[in-house]
């Protein structure tokens, strides 16, 4: 009876991958038909006891679903899936298989991505602690540097901070002090959105005690982005936030970056100065010393 289901699953899936598949009279695929029978296949793969297999459909079905951008119930059925990667997760590590249901969850938080970023956080936030239950650091810092720029994206820059904390923490256990430094300013940049100055100063004060930190690139750009906010000087905030440091960061710390404005206001440069000062610090490049005279 077992291989009976088994079998049924597997005729399922060929059938859906029959359906995805396009040919000289078919242009399109039918992603309405293939999420059937993922679905009748994740429910034989269950039936079965075979955890992956039916985690693995569910997973297929919610991408054809997603796919088919007629279907007007993608998102509930996305959420069904991850539901059920929820659990088969939680059943992995119980089986002490941790890694899988690490990636499982990784992958359920990209598919889920587009519709909850909430939702997002939170499976990318279970799969860090999976990975660091089992000392796997390097990947569960990976997962909370995701779970970190949603939460800059959702604007919960509370969260943030703490989260940016937390993988500059890992960061350090594994010594890769580079990467630290770049955390370093994207808390500075939250704390500041955050409008709490102490908190930004605090971060780069405790950074002093990373080797190589001091007298860094990026040690002397945080120090004039701190001494502008501080003295309200938006010419010297405006010139460190659009320098390349900061303006080539991943895409939500970015965002922070060129939206920063100091306390109380004051005028912004024009955009042909920041392009002067572009061209300056070009060519400055060639220089010993590029940040010698700081950025500003």
């Amino acid at each position: 009876q077992m291989a009976a289901k088994i079998n049924e699953a597997h005729d399922h899936i060929a059938k859906a991958e029959k359906y995805l598949k396009t040919s000289f009279m078919k242009w399109k695929p039918d992603y309405d038909s293939a999420a059937s029978e993922y679905s009748k296949a994740a429910v034989a793969f269950k039936n079965a006891k075979m955890l992956e297999e039916a985690k693995e459909a569910y997973l297929q079905e919610a991408e054809a679903h997603t796919n088919n951008k007629t279907y007007p119930f993608a998102v509930s059925f996305e959420q069904e899936a991850i539901q059920y990667i929820e659990r088969a997760s939680m059943m992995y590590v119980e089986n002490g298989t941790p890694d899988t249901a690490a990636l499982a969850l990784d992958r359920a938080g990209k598919l889920i991505e587009s519709q909850d970023l909430a939702k997002a956080v939170d499976l990318y936030q279970k799969a860090a602690s999976v990975f660091e239950n089992e000392d796997r650091l390097r990947q569960a810092v990976e997962m909370l540097g995701k779970a970190s720029r949603l939460l800059v994206r959702q604007h919960k820059l509370d969260e943030a901070a703490v989260s940016i904390q937390k993988e500059k923490n890992m960061y350090k256990e594994i010594e890769n002090y580079p990467t630290c430094f770049k955390k370093t300013i994207a808390q500075v940049l939250v704390h500041l959105h955050r409008n709490d100055f102490v908190a930004a100063d605090k971060c780069v004060r405790e950074s002093y005690s990373l080797p190589g930190f001091s007298g860094s690139e990026d040690c002397i750009a945080l120090e004039q982005l701190l001494q502008g906010y501080d003295e309200q000087d938006e010419d010297q905030v405006h010139c460190v936030c659009n320098s390349p440091l900061f303006k080539y960061m991943d895409n939500d710390y970015a965002k922070l970056s060129i939206s920063l404005r100091v306390p109380g206001g004051g005028k912004k440069k024009a955009p042909a100065s920041a392009a002067d000062a572009g061209e300056g610090a070009e060519a400055g490049e060639a220089d010993e010393d590029e940040y010698a005279g700081g950025l500003c």
